[in-house]
């Protein structure tokens, strides 16, 4: 059951996106009293300063109750040498940002904020406007702006606009690294030390080359046909989920929350059973049930359903969607394994072609432009809630309805990114999908170290050094670019190759291409099976 669903969410889980936001701080202050709300602005239009010392402070003048498409509009009450100089506050609508830049600009104000009840959307203009405007603007949420009259009670306020640029490194790509490392690691680990405890149980067949279910419901994969057709059904899923994907996001939840459950029940049963704590048996009519499974199964199925009612949460949820995937992929690349070398090889190449093909190749085929991956790791309603196109960012002004998300990566905040936070919270992202498939080959060569009796575990170290790597070069190269990455791209060349490496520098290809359990060629080793055991 567990395997059914792990393939199933599997194919959906291979997702990334990057956003590229131009978010700013309007720090806010009467005396003792201090506040900072976001701002969006356009970076190329009208900069702001860096810092809150270098940014000018100007005093704020309510102007809500007009939009400011001409100089009549301005109230009567209000004289003009207090318009002279301030920040204004205006409405949105009836006008474009431009004009109303203008008007304030006539009338001598210093900048020019502008409120909205539903979305906060890079300002932009037509290319004569653009020299036109001498004066900061952006955009302000409208409850963030009644916020400030209950906050400072109606007194004069002063303003300043600053947009602090985000750090080139976050903290948060270390912890990714880290998280994303430590996994495949640790699954590779887990994989080769369950073959260890299955050798002995192993039948004629040997090890590699077939197909076949241990008691433990572990799936071995042998034939490349059956890869290529379960690549061609993540296919047919990821294109099902570009054009059903409000249906189809509750059925992944729904795996997704079964499946982590499971798979943090095996995490933990396997570390308590290390620990050696006992377990305590009875039995209700000729059912045997054990205490430490009844109370692990309450404590995961809990934190399951805490993740389901709070995943929009996403100030804490995280964390335990990060402590769900990890479970995940530990327990996906203990129970799923590839029997030889021949099929890490096709099923990673044919995953590659797959993460390559739905990033960059199918931009030319929808009718927005954006890729089938990118927008079913958004979802359809990203366009009005959190909406990237070139150098455009779209901010709900107003709490609503929050879009459904895929629950398949992880995340982990962007602890340096500010005026973003202040926004919304910001996360760096990586997918499963580039932690379990190269992490089914690092379980690969962790169990052709059982095999060969490598007392130094030459191939999973290797393995896992090259993955790490190949996660370093992918990160580095999404900076410079500061655009999103398949890490495939990366990943699946640096761990194939190295893999393949040391299997020929050893003088093992031949074993490790089939995944036999014949003895070896060097004859200094031992048997990959014990004497008198049949090859």
């Amino acid at each position: 059951m567990a395997s059914t669903l792990g393939f199933l969410l599997l194919s959906t889980i291979l997702l990334a996106s990057q956003m590229n936001c131009q978010e700013a701080i309007l720090h806010i202050s009467n005396g003792g009293v201090h506040r900072e709300y976001c701002l969006v602005y356009n970076q190329s239009w009208t900069p702001l300063a860096e810092s809150l010392d270098k940014a000018a402070q100007y005093p704020l003048l309510n102007l809500t109750t007009t939009t400011l498409c001409d100089r009549s509009s301005v109230p009567p009450d209000v004289p003009a040498a207090l318009v002279n100089g301030s920040a204004l506050v205006v409405q949105s609508g009836e006008c474009n940002i431009s004009r109303k830049a203008l008007v304030a600009q006539s009338l001598g104000a210093k900048a020019l904020l502008v409120v909205n009840r539903k979305y906060l959307i890079t300002p932009s203009a037509n290319e004569s406007d653009y020299a036109k405007v001498r004066i900061p603007l952006a955009l302000m949420r409208y409850r963030d702006f009644q916020d400030t009259k209950e906050a400072f009670g109606g007194k004069k306020m002063r303003g300043q606009l600053y947009a602090p640029p985000p750090a080139p490194l976050d903290v948060s790509v270390a912890v990714m690294l880290l998280i994303a490392v430590s996994t495949v690691a640790l699954g590779g680990y887990w994989s080769g030390a369950c073959e260890r405890q299955r050798l002995p149980g192993v039948g004629a067949d040997g090890a590699g080359g077939r197909e076949d279910k241990a008691d433990s419901g572990d799936v071995f994969l042998y034939s490349p046909l059956k890869v290529v057709v379960f690549v061609g059904l993540m296919c047919l899923m990821l294109v099902l989920m570009y054009f059903f994907y409000n249906v189809l996001v509750y059925v992944i939840i729904a795996i997704f929350c079964l499946a982590s459950a499971t798979a943090l029940f095996s995490c933990f049963d396997a570390v308590l059973e290390i620990i050696g704590i006992g377990t305590v048996r009875f039995s209700v009519r000729n059912w045997e049930f054990s205490v430490r499974s009844l109370i692990l199964a309450a404590v995961c199925v809990s934190v399951a359903v805490i993740w389901v009612v709070y995943r929009n949460e996403d100030r804490w949820i995280w964390i335990l969607q990060d402590l769900l995937g990890i479970a995940f992929c530990l327990n996906f690349m203990k129970t799923i394994s590839l029997s030889n070398f021949k099929i890490c090889v096709i099923l990673l190449s044919l995953l590659l072609i797959y993460d390559v093909f739905f990033v960059f190749i199918t931009p030319f085929f929808t009718k927005n432009g954006v890729s089938i991956m990118v927008q079913v790791a958004l979802g359809p309603d990203a366009a009005t809630g959190e909406k990237t196109q070139g150098n455009m960012v779209g901010i709900p002004a107003e709490p609503g309805t929050p879009t459904e998300k895929l629950p398949v990566v992880m995340r982990v905040p962007r602890f340096m990114a500010v005026a973003q936070n202040l926004c919304r919270m910001q996360f760096s992202i990586l997918g499963y999908g580039d932690i379990i498939i190269p992490g089914l080959l690092v379980a690969y060569c962790s169990r052709f170290d059982v095999w060969v009796n490598s007392s130094r575990k030459i191939y999973l170290v290797s393995c896992c050094i090259a993955y790490t790597l190949g996660l370093i070069g992918t990160f580095a190269v999404m900076l410079l670019t500061e655009t999103g990455q398949p890490a495939l791209l990366y990943l699946v060349p640096v761990t194939l190759i190295t893999s393949a490496a040391v299997a020929a520098r050893r003088g093992e290809m031949k074993h490790f291409w089939t995944g036999s359990v014949h003895k070896v060629l060097d004859s200094t080793r031992e048997p990959l099976l014990p004497e008198g055991r049949p090859g």
